[in-house]
């Protein structure tokens, strides 16, 4: 066997992301380029796959194999034959088609043949001994629901007491949007092939990939040579923006933020927002909310400068300010619509969300220096659409919502999608269901509004508050799990994660 390099560790995973058209483009130019066969790609990309799946279930002895009629079963007849010389008993099915499989499956498939092994019908009979699957039905073409036949395989595979290895993507998953148009494989591990694509990582990528694995069959030399504008974001890299500090920097070098909301019965929001600023980084922090809020925000985080919110207070504020956060606990009232309306005179980078998105969406306008967060109900009425057009493709979402709003986007989700007007697109590839909680969002603006006023750029500070926020909350959840994780809870690890040259990171 060939010696390739198998990535499942997740930060080891590329974190170049290919949009799935150009990737089924650019594999024949790049096998062309290194003089190697597309069948010799299928043959790696079979050897890849069985050495996961014997790695990662070493027990097994009886695998089932599911080979649709494309490139994706003939990886699966690659495996099948793999595991037969090694002994393994292997039971295959085949989609049937009227259609000439494409020239390398045909070859994968008469390899099989020539291996002496069986091929049984969709329809057959699964035998009960069978102790691991391999899905090769459907590959990253997929654009539509899977038709009933092949569905009806996912469904069994699905139900069957055997855990599932996909071949490149889990059958039924959109390699671009990560959405599931109808029944889709939950695998236990996936092992992706070349490069990575969108749908592994957004949509509903999390449900159904379970642990992700890479291997670039040996087009690693080609690969280098291209440029691809989307990337994926982890905890390995916020050491590119949270550098260590010079010893004689004083807080006015790191950021005077202003944090307005917290309108009446949602002092949390704003204090959160407000802490969260601090916790990562920022030099100064002002407040201004109602004055009911004035007392209870202090006491509990005395380090906030905390005001009553007036015109005077306003005014002040703006003139003292580096960046501004506003919309947590705003309210779409006449005292949040006033404080917005405040702010279009204000030049130095912004952060919106919650209630001023909402406001925005009622007004819009375009600007450069800002950032937006909204959650995808907030993004429907951005874009005046419904929730399922932002979830049926959050890549174009984020794109068309910087081509109406400027600045940089976080579409905030599993996979949550950043995109500036430079055409940059990056996934975070950071956080957890824990996080589906009340708040998140409150601390995530904080976070970001603090890392603007640490000199990073709209995008960087999108992208790098967001891995932060997601990375704080993995380590909690690693600790704790993920049920009852609360948005505060964020607050005694995030001041870890926003310092990694000192992480520990065996640290219990």
């Amino acid at each position: 066997m060939t010696d390739h390099t198998l990535t499942s560790n997740p930060q080891s995973i590329p974190h170049s992301i290919w949009p799935a058209d150009d990737l089924r483009r650019a594999e024949k130019a790049a096998a062309q380029s290194l003089g190697l066969s597309l069948y010799t790609l299928m043959q790696r990309a079979g050897e890849a796959a069985f050495k996961l799946a014997r790695a990662a279930y070493p027990s097994t002895r009886h695998w089932i194999v599911l080979c649709g009629h494309g490139n994706n079963g003939g990886d699966g007849y690659e495996v099948a034959r793999l595991a037969q010389a090694a002994g393994i008993q292997v039971t295959l099915l085949a989609i049937a088609s009227d259609k000439p499989l494409p020239e390398e499956a045909q070859a994968a498939r008469e390899a099989w043949h020539a291996a002496g092994g069986e091929i049984y019908p969709e329809d057959a009979d699964w035998p009960q001994d069978a102790d691991l699957i391999i899905d090769g039905l459907l590959g990253t073409g997929l654009q539509s629901a899977p038709r009933e036949n092949v569905a009806n395989l996912i469904v069994r595979a699905n139900a069957f007491p055997a855990p599932v290895v996909a071949l490149d993507i889990p059958s039924g998953l959109n390699a671009q949007t990560g959405t599931t148009p109808g029944a889709v494989i939950q695998a236990a591990h996936t092992i992706t092939f070349i490069a990575l694509k969108p749908g592994l990582l957004t949509g509903k990528a999390r449900d159904v990939v379970g642990h992700l694995h890479h291997d670039a069959l040996g087009l690693e030399p080609w690969l280098a040579t291209q440029h691809t504008n989307i990337h994926r974001f982890d905890a390995s890299q916020l050491g590119q923006w949270f550098t260590p500090r010079r010893p004689t920097s004083h807080k006015g070098d790191h950021g005077r933020l202003v944090v307005i909301g917290g309108d009446h019965g949602t002092a949390g929001a704003i204090r959160m927002t407000g802490e969260a600023a601090l916790r990562a980084g920022a030099g100064l922090v002002r407040v201004l909310t109602r004055a009911e809020n004035v007392a209870p925000i202090i006491t509990a985080r005395p380090e906030l400068m905390v005001h009553e919110l007036t015109p005077q207070t306003l005014d002040e504020a703006l003139e003292w300010a580096d960046v501004v956060v506003i919309g947590p606990g705003l309210g779409q009232a006449e005292w949040g619509k006033q404080a917005l309306r405040k702010i279009d005179n204000f030049r130095k980078p912004t952060l919106w969300d919650a209630d001023a998105l909402n406001l925005l969406a009622i007004n819009p306008d375009k600007r450069h220096n800002r950032v937006i967060t909204p959650h995808p109900g907030e993004a429907a009425r951005l874009l005046n659409c419904r929730v399922a057009d932002i979830e049926n493709d959050r890549l174009l979402s984020a794109q068309r919502l910087v081509k109406r709003y400027g600045g940089a986007v976080v579409l905030k989700g599993a996979g949550t999608v950043v995109a500036d007007e430079q055409g940059a697109i990056g996934i975070i590839d950071a956080g957890n269901a824990g996080m589906a909680s009340g708040g998140m969002g409150d601390v995530l603006s904080g976070i970001i509004g603090a890392l603007l006023g640490q000199a990073l750029s709209p995008y960087d500070a999108a992208c790098a508050g967001c891995i932060a926020h997601g990375a704080a909350a993995d380590e909690l959840a690693a600790r704790y799990g993920t049920r009852g994780m609360l948005a505060t809870d964020l607050f005694s690890t995030l001041r870890r994660v926003v310092n990694p040259d000192v992480i520990d990171v065996n640290h219990d």
